[in-house]
């Protein structure tokens, strides 16, 4: 019987995504994938680049289950995403995923400790507020507990979205562009913080970037254009 860790943890077969192209002109479709075949191994970090509309984050979402393909099929920790509804995929994501975005996406509403502890308390962790301290204090938030996103610098923000993902202990971690708001140097101290925290919990890594150094820090790179995967895999690191 195959082991969980010997088998991939994504497996996409024939993804493709068709969207009309106009609402003037019927008929008329942009084909955005196809024909895409990929599979990630645990533990892998493995970066996703292109051109901009080359498919990046369409590809992200379909493989997060955020979106839905035209054709192919996606597997994500051996589930089958898409024979399930739309609860469906979210209780899986809620149970595998974590997610950080160029946006951050941080619940304005809710001080840094309390956007922390929100897919924790989803989840009913009574632990929930001691482990967002904690993961806040290991991004080096810990006097940042009680701001708000709107006092707090992007890199800071970023941070926070950094342990609100990683405080579930996700098998798998989706970072879409997670430097494009953040300038250089800031965007640098991020992604060794993600790079690091990613190590520490041995979290699978799929990162969309426009950054060609950036990506040759995971072990794999995947490029896209027009929609199709191009001249196979090439090793990052």
């Amino acid at each position: 019987m195959e082991s969980a860790s010997s088998r991939p943890i994504v497996v996409a077969s024939g993804l493709g995504k068709i969207v009309p192209l106009a609402q003037d002109a019927p008929g008329t479709t942009l084909a955005i994938l196809q024909e895409i075949e990929l599979s990630i191994m645990p533990g892998e970090a493995v970066a996703v680049v292109g051109a901009s509309g080359s498919g990046k984050s369409t590809l992200l979402g379909l493989l997060a289950g955020l979106d839905v393909p035209t054709s192919g099929r996606v597997e994500l920790d051996g589930v089958d995403l898409f024979a399930l509804d739309e609860d469906g995929r979210a209780s899986l994501r809620k149970r595998v995923v974590g997610f950080v975005f160029q946006s951050f996406q941080l619940l304005p509403p809710l001080t840094a400790l309390e956007n922390v502890m929100l897919p924790l308390e989803l989840s009913d962790d009574r632990n929930a507020a001691q482990k967002a301290r904690a993961m806040l204090e290991r991004v080096g938030l810990g006097e940042r507990l009680r701001h708000y996103p709107k006092y707090l610098s992007g890199g800071e923000q970023q941070r926070v979205a950094l342990a609100r993902a990683f405080v579930v202990r996700p098998k798998l971690l989706f970072a879409d562009e997670p430097t494009g708001n953040l300038d250089a140097a800031t965007g640098a101290a991020v992604i060794d913080l993600l790079f690091e925290l990613n190590a520490e919990a041995g979290t699978t890594l799929v990162l969309v970037t426009h950054d060609e150094a950036l990506a040759r820090r995971c072990d794999r790179i995947i490029r896209l254009s027009g929609g199709r995967l191009v001249n196979g895999a090439e090793k990052g690191l």
